[in-house]
């Protein structure tokens, strides 16, 4: 059985459950692997933390070698079962969604500070003196930005690469979340991290302001504003790839992203990303989760038929 139809199950999958928090999660664990090498190799230079890149480099693919090792013996159908729970466990559709609604659902109700409070858990921003518009402004970017690291760039490795390629990515995505940081902690620790992140995205970052401009046309929103400005605004911040999903949703929906920001108490002057528009309301948002959808759906049918045409098999 090729890895096409694991892969559509896992996609399904996401888009039915999400991540439910008392569920066991394979990131968690990627999570733990990071947790316990930085505990043993840190310190604050650039060789340790490439030593801490290849060593959770090292375990994440080493599990997996040892899980398809054992999956190679199970029936056909449960090696499936196998593929389709590690493609479910990489992909974040439904779950970028959900967090995102609860910050939303939080400003609808009017209180504010639980908005904040729920923004922290998906964002390194400081959280504790935006206002309304300010909190929208970050959900928006979180799901343009999510929907390339967490959406289209796992479905992208998946093709290229197959589970092999999605656990590779997932690693170093976690890694960059940890520890990609320009603090004084990890500002040489992290680099490794953070620059496996960056060479990784540049192509995924780049198709989704592609698919998020067909999304903008399916939905009929300002599909031509969307390639024009994310062209235009990618190169504005100092991410090599995160303008270009943050740009493209701006053009969308004819409003501004990005801007001046706080992290760890310290005010960072980013550019705003799109054109003056309206203040950013509950329609925006309903907006963003829509060209979200359509956005995944389109790079699940694109990874689907790449996966049939070159025939991948179904445990790498």
């Amino acid at each position: 059985m090729p890895l096409a139809w694991p892969f559509l199950a896992g996609y399904l999958a996401d888009l039915c459950l999400g991540d439910p928090p008392r569920w066991p999660h394979p990131v968690r664990l990627l999570g733990r692997f990071c947790t316990f090498w930085e505990n043993l190799l840190y310190r604050p230079t650039r060789l340790a933390g490439g030593l801490f890149f290849l060593a959770v480099l090292a375990s994440s693919l080493g599990l997996l070698w040892v899980v398809l090792r054992l999956a190679a013996h199970l029936p056909a159908l449960l090696q499936a079962l196998v593929a389709a729970y590690i493609i479910y466990a990489g992909l974040a559709t439904r779950s970028l969604h959900l967090e995102s609604r609860a910050v939303e659902e939080a400003l609808r109700a009017g209180d504010l500070p639980l908005a904040r409070q729920r923004l922290s858990l998906l964002v390194s921003r400081d959280t504790g003196d935006l206002d309304e518009g300010g909190v929208r402004r970050a959900v928006m970017e979180t799901v343009s930005e999510n929907l390339g690291d967490g959406v289209v760039g796992p479905m992208f490795w998946t093709a290229v690469l197959g589970l092999w390629g999605l656990v590779l990515y997932k690693t170093v995505s976690t890694m960059d979340s940890m520890v990609g940081y320009r603090n004084e902690r990890y500002g040489r620790f992290g680099t490794a991290a953070a620059r496996a992140d960056d060479v990784l995205n540049y192509l995924p970052a780049r198709l989704t302001a592609v698919l998020l401009t067909g999304a903008a046309r399916l939905a009929g929103q300002d599909w031509r504003a969307a390639w024009r400005l994310a062209r235009r605004d990618a190169g504005k911040l100092k991410s090599p790839n995160a303008g270009w999903p943050e740009a493209a949703l701006a053009g969308a929906l004819g409003v501004q992203l990005a801007g001046p920001s706080s992290y760890f108490g310290k005010v960072v002057q980013k550019p705003f990303l799109g054109d003056p528009g309206p203040p950013l309301g509950p329609r925006h948002y309903t907006l963003s989760v829509a060209l979200l959808y359509l956005t995944s759906l389109l790079m699940a049918a694109l990874t689907l038929t790449a996966l049939a045409l070159s025939q991948s098999g179904l445990l790498g």
